[in-house]
């Protein structure tokens, strides 16, 4: 049987391991993709963490995947050899690609048809895997807020979804405020779109926001309790804060932060298929680009290595062409 160059998790806890296995074939209701890149997700903790019931390894990570269908399952309807598709975080059937079934981390993987996004060929692939996942999540959480075009709108931390908020919340028509830590960071967000930039280091951004009149929208993409809590506080009446990254630090809130202006919190994460056509539809349409190291297949744990520890500017991205 046909061999393929696949990157698993050898059990809870990893290491990645660098394998060669037979080339997967696709069931029903089933394509069969031939991987062009792989975009390296803060999620893969959660793999190699075993944050599924019944988690079983070895397992082929990955969620932000680009690629071709090469071969056709039984009871497949609507999709043809050569189609140019992406799986994202939700890969149909209930499935959650890379967790509970392997993902692309390989050169071939088998998805669910119901887990297909269309993507164009006009796009490198390289450049569109990010969209599958951090590009959907924050799309989808802005587009789906309370914010309406020329509201004050929050977009604290500028790393991997950040970088992509600001992009996005300019483009949607948002008065566009960037929070981070450190006045290095400022070129880069205004470049990126941001209107003001606030330097949570030299001034506390929920006095600075309230100063404005309060942000309709705070969009949270950095996975820092502390900063969350700090700007819940720059909310408007009525303004809602989205967490779309986290981790399992104690936020600081009180109930009566809440009923105060009347203010709510809620999380979001990456949608299904049909979200992230639309979010490279719109990235297509106004311009929208994440900012990408690409690395063969080989360097999986050192991409992934980079990602953990911030030192990719902004998304690491595995391409099976090198």
């Amino acid at each position: 049987m046909a061999t393929m160059k696949a990157v698993q998790i050898v059990g809870r806890g990893g290491p990645f391991e660098l394998v060669e296995v037979d080339i997967p074939e696709p069931g029903a209701e089933q394509v069969r993709i031939r991987v062009e890149a792989c975009g390296v997700c803060h999620g893969e903790v959660m793999a190699l963490e075993g944050h599924a019931p019944n988690m079983q390894y070895p397992r082929i990570p990955g969620h932000e995947v680009i690629g071709v269908i090469d071969k056709l399952g039984s009871d497949v309807s609507g999709w043809s050899v050569g189609d140019r598709v992406g799986v994202g975080w939700a890969g149909g059937h209930g499935q959650v690609t890379g967790l509970t079934y392997d993902g692309g981390y390989a050169e071939y993987m088998v998805a669910y048809t119901d887990g297909l996004a269309r993507v164009p060929e006009e796009v490198s692939a390289e450049e569109v895997a990010p969209l599958m996942c951090a590009g959907n999540t924050t799309f989808s959480a802005l587009r789906n807020s309370q914010a309406r075009p020329g509201d004050i709108v929050v977009i604290g931390g500028i790393g991997g979804l950040g970088h992509l908020a600001v992009q996005y919340a300019k483009k949607a028509g948002y008065h566009v405020v960037a929070v981070s830590r450190g006045k290095d960071k400022e070129p880069l967000a205004k470049q990126l779109g941001a209107h003001i930039y606030i330097d949570a280091e030299a001034e506390d951004p929920a006095k600075v926001l309230q100063s404005m009149g309060g942000a309709k929208v705070v969009l949270a993409t950095a996975p820092n309790a502390k900063s969350i809590s700090q700007l819940f506080n720059g909310l408007a009446p009525g303004g809602e804060l989205i967490v779309v990254a986290g981790s399992g630090d104690q936020l600081d809130l009180t109930p009566a932060q809440f009923l105060n202006g009347r203010r709510t919190f809620k999380g979001w994460t990456a949608g299904p298929a049909k979200e992230s056509e639309e979010t490279i539809a719109f990235s297509v349409l106004t311009d929208v680009h994440p900012m990408v190291e690409v690395f063969p297949l080989e360097q999986a744990t050192e991409a992934f290595e980079h990602m953990m520890s911030s030192k990719v500017r902004f998304r690491a991205v595995l391409t099976m062409n090198k």
